[in-house]
């Protein structure tokens, strides 16, 4: 991936019917995970001969993550369909700490809120890592883009 003016998003949309409704701090994750992957990513499908930038839509259909990514003027680019089954356990576990570490930030220790978090990326990056290999041979990303895109799954999948 050598040109960052074109193996790159700039834009993404998630689909409104796939979200479920959202505590703040979750909807503060989705909005800082899309300003940040808009701002600094690394992000080119396989096969494509380098014509982004790219648009992307993050839907979720019959327990299935869609990628449908697009050219900057709209053009089809390919549609990814990945199970979701690979990411139940550690998006499950994502959002139980994810709740204790809201609700630690407002009472906690420092040191208690830290042990929290630790744990909390830790789980981020193992379902990092594992949207990047779900989708090698598909779309090459870097792993500070597939956190970003994680945390997207984690707001679709999510159902309140």
């Amino acid at each position: 991936m050598s040109d960052s003016s074109t193996n790159r998003l700039i834009d993404i949309v998630l689909d409104d019917k796939s979200i479920g409704r959202a505590t703040p701090d979750i909807e503060h994750e989705r909005a800082v995970a899309i300003f940040d992957l808009v701002e600094e990513n690394s992000f080119a499908p396989v096969g494509d001969a380098g014509e982004g930038p790219y648009r992307l839509s993050l839907s979720v259909a019959e327990s299935r993550l869609v990628f449908e990514i697009t050219r900057e003027n709209g053009e089809p680019v390919v549609v990814h369909v990945l199970s979701l089954s690979p990411f139940k356990r550690v998006i499950k576990d994502y959002f139980m700490i994810c709740e204790s570490y809201y609700e630690a930030i407002r009472t906690a220790s420092p040191s208690h809120i830290e042990a929290i978090d630790m744990g909390r990326r830790g789980l981020h990056n193992e379902g990092s890592q594992t949207l990047k290999d779900r989708l090698a041979g598909k779309v090459d990303v870097d792993f500070d883009t597939a956190r970003r895109l994680f945390t997207l799954i984690c707001v679709l999948h999510w159902r309140g």
